[in-house]
Protein backbone atom coordinates (compact mmCIF):
# COMPACT_ATOMS: atom_id res chain seq x y z
CA UNK A 1 0.00 0.00 0.00
CA UNK A 2 1.56 3.52 -0.70
CA UNK A 3 0.95 5.51 2.32
CA UNK A 4 -0.32 9.16 1.90
CA UNK A 5 2.43 11.80 2.26
CA UNK A 6 0.26 13.58 4.89
CA UNK A 7 0.11 9.81 7.17
CA UNK A 8 1.79 11.02 10.57
CA UNK A 9 4.82 9.69 11.69
CA UNK A 10 7.17 9.55 14.71
CA UNK A 11 10.93 10.40 13.80
CA UNK A 12 13.17 11.35 16.40
CA UNK A 13 11.01 13.25 18.80
CA UNK A 14 8.20 14.66 17.06
CA UNK A 15 5.49 14.15 14.80
CA UNK A 16 5.50 14.94 11.27
CA UNK A 17 3.85 14.31 8.21
CA UNK A 18 5.24 11.34 6.02
CA UNK A 19 6.62 13.70 3.64
CA UNK A 20 8.35 15.37 6.11
CA UNK A 21 10.44 12.68 7.53
CA UNK A 22 14.06 12.24 6.44
CA UNK A 23 16.54 10.14 7.67
CA UNK A 24 20.23 11.27 6.59
CA UNK A 25 22.20 8.74 3.89
CA UNK A 26 24.70 8.43 6.58
CA UNK A 27 23.26 6.80 8.68
CA UNK A 28 24.18 3.08 9.29
CA UNK A 29 20.52 1.62 9.54
CA UNK A 30 20.79 3.02 5.69
CA UNK A 31 24.48 2.18 5.23
CA UNK A 32 25.29 -1.18 7.15
CA UNK A 33 21.43 -2.64 7.83
CA UNK A 34 22.98 -1.81 11.55
CA UNK A 35 19.73 -1.48 13.62
CA UNK A 36 16.48 -3.03 14.82
CA UNK A 37 12.94 -2.99 14.07
CA UNK A 38 9.50 -4.62 14.97
CA UNK A 39 6.74 -5.06 12.89
CA UNK A 40 3.59 -4.62 15.25
CA UNK A 41 -0.32 -5.04 14.16
CA UNK A 42 -3.82 -3.15 15.42
CA UNK A 43 -6.78 -5.09 14.92
CA UNK A 44 -10.22 -2.99 15.43
CA UNK A 45 -8.67 -0.42 18.03
CA UNK A 46 -5.86 -2.27 19.86
CA UNK A 47 -2.53 -3.09 19.60
CA UNK A 48 -2.28 -6.97 20.18
CA UNK A 49 1.02 -7.93 22.04
CA UNK A 50 2.36 -4.44 21.91
CA UNK A 51 4.50 -4.95 25.12
CA UNK A 52 5.89 -8.25 24.11
CA UNK A 53 6.78 -6.48 20.91
CA UNK A 54 8.81 -3.50 22.71
CA UNK A 55 10.38 -6.28 24.66
CA UNK A 56 11.67 -8.38 22.01
CA UNK A 57 12.84 -4.56 20.51
CA UNK A 58 14.70 -3.72 23.28
CA UNK A 59 16.47 -7.42 23.56
CA UNK A 60 17.10 -7.06 20.09
CA UNK A 61 19.03 -3.51 20.64
CA UNK A 62 20.64 -4.77 23.73
CA UNK A 63 22.41 -7.73 21.48
CA UNK A 64 23.54 -5.54 18.80
CA UNK A 65 24.97 -3.09 21.83
CA UNK A 66 22.42 -0.32 20.94
CA UNK A 67 21.06 2.17 23.06
CA UNK A 68 17.18 3.14 22.47
CA UNK A 69 16.94 6.44 23.46
CA UNK A 70 13.01 6.19 24.83
CA UNK A 71 11.84 3.58 27.91
CA UNK A 72 9.67 0.81 26.90
CA UNK A 73 6.92 2.86 28.14
CA UNK A 74 7.86 6.10 26.40
CA UNK A 75 8.32 3.98 23.16
CA UNK A 76 4.70 2.27 24.34
CA UNK A 77 2.80 5.46 24.40
CA UNK A 78 4.60 6.72 20.47
CA UNK A 79 3.56 4.17 18.75
CA UNK A 80 0.36 4.20 20.56
CA UNK A 81 0.14 8.07 20.02
CA UNK A 82 0.94 7.24 16.21
CA UNK A 83 -1.90 5.28 15.29
CA UNK A 84 -4.76 7.37 17.47
CA UNK A 85 -2.93 10.76 15.03
CA UNK A 86 -4.21 8.94 12.06
CA UNK A 87 -7.04 7.62 13.10
CA UNK A 88 -6.11 3.77 12.04
CA UNK A 89 -8.32 1.15 13.64
CA UNK A 90 -6.63 -1.74 11.48
CA UNK A 91 -2.96 -1.12 10.75
CA UNK A 92 0.34 -2.34 10.46
CA UNK A 93 3.01 -1.05 12.45
CA UNK A 94 6.97 -0.62 11.82
CA UNK A 95 9.33 0.70 14.47
CA UNK A 96 13.08 0.68 13.54
CA UNK A 97 16.36 2.21 15.88
CA UNK A 98 19.23 2.45 13.92
CA UNK A 99 22.59 2.90 15.06
CA UNK A 100 22.15 6.42 13.69
CA UNK A 101 24.17 9.14 11.46
CA UNK A 102 27.86 8.63 11.11
CA UNK A 103 30.92 8.31 9.70
CA UNK A 104 31.90 6.27 6.09
CA UNK A 105 33.00 3.15 7.77
CA UNK A 106 31.98 0.46 10.23
CA UNK A 107 32.84 1.54 13.48
CA UNK A 108 29.62 2.28 15.29
CA UNK A 109 31.25 4.79 17.81
CA UNK A 110 30.91 7.87 14.69
CA UNK A 111 27.46 7.39 15.12
CA UNK A 112 26.03 10.18 17.23
CA UNK A 113 22.28 9.50 18.61
CA UNK A 114 20.33 6.57 17.45
CA UNK A 115 17.64 7.15 14.72
CA UNK A 116 13.61 5.98 15.97
CA UNK A 117 11.25 6.05 13.40
CA UNK A 118 7.47 4.68 13.88
CA UNK A 119 5.12 4.74 10.83
CA UNK A 120 1.82 2.79 10.47
CA UNK A 121 -0.44 2.03 7.26
CA UNK A 122 -4.18 0.82 7.24
CA UNK A 123 -3.91 -3.01 7.11
CA UNK A 124 -6.62 -5.33 5.66
CA UNK A 125 -8.49 -6.62 8.78
CA UNK A 126 -7.52 -9.97 8.78
CA UNK A 127 -9.90 -10.91 12.00
CA UNK A 128 -12.83 -10.44 8.86
CA UNK A 129 -11.11 -13.33 7.39
CA UNK A 130 -13.45 -16.54 6.70
CA UNK A 131 -10.16 -19.03 7.02
CA UNK A 132 -6.13 -18.67 7.25
CA UNK A 133 -5.31 -17.77 3.03
CA UNK A 134 -3.42 -20.91 1.48
CA UNK A 135 0.11 -20.54 0.53
CA UNK A 136 2.22 -23.01 -1.69
CA UNK A 137 6.67 -23.06 -0.62
CA UNK A 138 9.46 -24.92 -1.61
CA UNK A 139 12.57 -25.39 0.36
CA UNK A 140 15.16 -22.79 0.21
CA UNK A 141 18.48 -23.50 -0.96
CA UNK A 142 19.53 -20.76 1.56
CA UNK A 143 20.26 -21.50 4.95
CA UNK A 144 19.14 -20.04 7.58
CA UNK A 145 22.07 -17.92 9.33
CA UNK A 146 23.22 -19.87 12.35
CA UNK A 147 22.66 -19.06 15.94
CA UNK A 148 26.65 -17.93 16.18
CA UNK A 149 26.94 -15.72 13.36
CA UNK A 150 23.77 -13.27 12.85
CA UNK A 151 21.29 -14.96 14.62
CA UNK A 152 17.77 -14.59 13.53
CA UNK A 153 17.01 -14.41 17.02
CA UNK A 154 17.68 -10.99 17.18
CA UNK A 155 15.41 -8.87 14.78
CA UNK A 156 17.78 -6.52 13.17
CA UNK A 157 18.06 -4.66 9.74
CA UNK A 158 19.45 -7.16 7.48
CA UNK A 159 17.12 -9.25 6.43
CA UNK A 160 19.44 -10.44 3.29
CA UNK A 161 19.38 -14.21 4.24
CA UNK A 162 14.93 -13.79 4.04
CA UNK A 163 15.19 -11.46 1.05
CA UNK A 164 17.43 -14.03 -1.07
CA UNK A 165 15.07 -17.12 0.43
CA UNK A 166 11.88 -15.24 -0.84
CA UNK A 167 13.24 -14.25 -4.13
CA UNK A 168 13.76 -17.88 -5.01
CA UNK A 169 10.88 -18.74 -4.09
CA UNK A 170 8.88 -16.04 -6.03
CA UNK A 171 10.96 -16.77 -8.86
CA UNK A 172 9.90 -20.57 -9.25
CA UNK A 173 6.03 -19.70 -9.02
CA UNK A 174 5.63 -20.06 -5.22
CA UNK A 175 4.86 -18.08 -2.67
CA UNK A 176 7.34 -18.90 0.12
CA UNK A 177 10.70 -20.37 1.35
CA UNK A 178 10.82 -23.00 4.02
CA UNK A 179 14.33 -22.51 5.32
CA UNK A 180 16.58 -25.15 6.91
CA UNK A 181 18.94 -24.33 9.56
CA UNK A 182 23.21 -25.51 8.92
CA UNK A 183 21.89 -29.28 10.09
CA UNK A 184 19.42 -29.40 7.71
CA UNK A 185 16.36 -29.21 10.45
CA UNK A 186 13.48 -27.25 9.54
CA UNK A 187 14.35 -23.41 10.89
CA UNK A 188 11.06 -21.49 9.37
CA UNK A 189 10.09 -19.68 6.60
CA UNK A 190 11.31 -16.45 4.95
CA UNK A 191 9.28 -14.14 7.25
CA UNK A 192 7.10 -15.94 9.74
CA UNK A 193 7.54 -19.40 12.36
CA UNK A 194 6.23 -22.79 11.20
CA UNK A 195 4.39 -25.33 12.64
CA UNK A 196 3.07 -28.75 11.51
CA UNK A 197 0.59 -31.46 13.12
CA UNK A 198 0.79 -34.82 13.36
CA UNK A 199 -1.90 -37.54 14.92
CA UNK A 200 -3.29 -34.26 16.47
CA UNK A 201 -0.42 -32.83 17.98
CA UNK A 202 1.52 -29.60 17.25
CA UNK A 203 4.89 -29.47 16.65
CA UNK A 204 7.05 -26.22 15.92
CA UNK A 205 11.07 -25.90 15.87
CA UNK A 206 12.93 -24.46 18.90
CA UNK A 207 15.00 -21.80 19.12
CA UNK A 208 18.12 -24.00 18.60
CA UNK A 209 17.06 -24.35 14.64
CA UNK A 210 17.68 -20.39 14.25
CA UNK A 211 14.62 -18.81 14.18
CA UNK A 212 13.16 -15.89 15.15
CA UNK A 213 11.28 -15.75 18.73
CA UNK A 214 7.88 -15.21 16.91
CA UNK A 215 5.37 -12.91 18.88
CA UNK A 216 2.41 -14.71 16.96
CA UNK A 217 4.85 -17.86 17.26
CA UNK A 218 4.51 -17.66 21.18
CA UNK A 219 1.25 -16.90 21.57
CA UNK A 220 -0.36 -19.99 19.45
CA UNK A 221 1.66 -21.77 21.65
CA UNK A 222 -0.31 -20.56 24.25
CA UNK A 223 -3.05 -20.78 22.68
CA UNK A 224 -2.89 -24.88 22.09
CA UNK A 225 -2.00 -24.89 26.04
CA UNK A 226 -4.45 -23.07 27.24
CA UNK A 227 -7.64 -25.73 24.95
CA UNK A 228 -6.00 -28.55 25.49
CA UNK A 229 -4.23 -28.83 22.41
CA UNK A 230 -0.82 -30.68 22.46
CA UNK A 231 2.17 -28.71 21.56
CA UNK A 232 5.82 -29.75 21.74
CA UNK A 233 8.94 -27.77 20.43
CA UNK A 234 11.45 -29.87 18.90
CA UNK A 235 13.63 -30.52 15.41
CA UNK A 236 12.11 -31.22 12.59
CA UNK A 237 13.09 -32.93 9.56
CA UNK A 238 12.18 -31.80 5.99
CA UNK A 239 10.63 -35.37 5.54
CA UNK A 240 8.17 -35.03 8.41
CA UNK A 241 7.17 -31.67 7.46
CA UNK A 242 6.21 -32.82 3.81
CA UNK A 243 4.63 -35.67 4.98
CA UNK A 244 2.67 -33.92 7.92
CA UNK A 245 -1.23 -34.10 7.93
CA UNK A 246 -1.23 -30.50 8.28
CA UNK A 247 1.36 -27.09 8.23
CA UNK A 248 0.48 -23.83 9.11
CA UNK A 249 2.87 -20.39 9.23
CA UNK A 250 2.64 -17.62 11.81
CA UNK A 251 3.68 -13.82 11.57
CA UNK A 252 2.33 -10.56 12.76
CA UNK A 253 1.40 -9.29 9.65
CA UNK A 254 0.55 -12.94 7.92
CA UNK A 255 -1.30 -13.80 11.27
CA UNK A 256 -1.50 -17.38 10.02
CA UNK A 257 -1.40 -18.91 6.76
CA UNK A 258 -2.13 -22.59 5.80
CA UNK A 259 0.69 -24.39 3.88
CA UNK A 260 -0.72 -26.76 1.41
CA UNK A 261 2.07 -27.51 -0.87
CA UNK A 262 5.24 -27.99 -0.24
CA UNK A 263 8.18 -28.93 -2.36
CA UNK A 264 6.04 -29.98 -5.11
CA UNK A 265 3.72 -32.03 -2.81
CA UNK A 266 0.44 -31.88 -0.78
CA UNK A 267 0.67 -30.90 2.29
CA UNK A 268 -2.26 -33.39 3.95
CA UNK A 269 -5.30 -32.95 1.56
CA UNK A 270 -3.91 -30.33 0.13
CA UNK A 271 -6.62 -27.92 1.56
CA UNK A 272 -6.86 -25.86 5.19
CA UNK A 273 -6.64 -28.84 8.22
CA UNK A 274 -9.29 -29.27 10.52
CA UNK A 275 -6.46 -28.47 13.39
CA UNK A 276 -5.21 -25.55 12.03
CA UNK A 277 -8.80 -23.77 11.19
CA UNK A 278 -9.50 -24.35 15.11
CA UNK A 279 -6.04 -22.21 15.83
CA UNK A 280 -6.88 -19.53 13.34
CA UNK A 281 -10.34 -18.99 14.78
CA UNK A 282 -8.71 -18.85 18.59
CA UNK A 283 -6.00 -16.68 17.21
CA UNK A 284 -8.85 -13.85 15.36
CA UNK A 285 -10.75 -14.02 18.60
CA UNK A 286 -8.25 -13.05 20.79
CA UNK A 287 -6.65 -10.15 18.06
CA UNK A 288 -9.00 -7.60 19.01
CA UNK A 289 -9.51 -8.59 22.87
CA UNK A 290 -7.86 -6.08 25.34
CA UNK A 291 -6.93 -8.03 27.31
CA UNK A 292 -3.98 -9.21 24.56
CA UNK A 293 -3.09 -5.86 23.67
CA UNK A 294 -3.39 -2.08 24.32
CA UNK A 295 -6.82 -0.31 23.23
CA UNK A 296 -5.96 3.01 21.05
CA UNK A 297 -9.02 4.65 21.69
CA UNK A 298 -9.65 3.96 25.44
CA UNK A 299 -12.37 6.05 25.35
CA UNK A 300 -14.73 3.48 23.13
CA UNK A 301 -13.67 0.89 26.17
CA UNK A 302 -14.47 2.40 29.40
CA UNK A 303 -15.10 -1.07 31.35
CA UNK A 304 -11.05 -1.83 30.17
CA UNK A 305 -8.05 -0.57 31.57
CA UNK A 306 -5.37 0.03 29.04
CA UNK A 307 -2.86 -2.58 29.17
CA UNK A 308 0.69 -2.47 29.43
CA UNK A 309 0.70 1.73 29.78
Amino acid sequence: MVLDGRTIVFLNGQYVPLSEAKISVLDHGFLYGDGVFEGIRAYDGVIFQLREHVDRLYNSARYIRLEIPYTRAQMMENIVEVVRRNRFRDAYIRVVVSRGEGDLGLDPRSCRAPSTVIVAEPAPPIHQQEGPPKVRAIFSSYRRDAVDATTHEAKTLNYLNSILAKMEAVSLGHDDAIMLDRRGFVSEASATNVFMVRDAVVYTPPPTAGILHGITRRFVIHLCRENGIDVLERDITPFELVSADEVFLTGTKAGILALVELAGRKVGDGDVGPLTSKIYGLLVRAFRDPRYGVPVYPEEREAVPAYGL
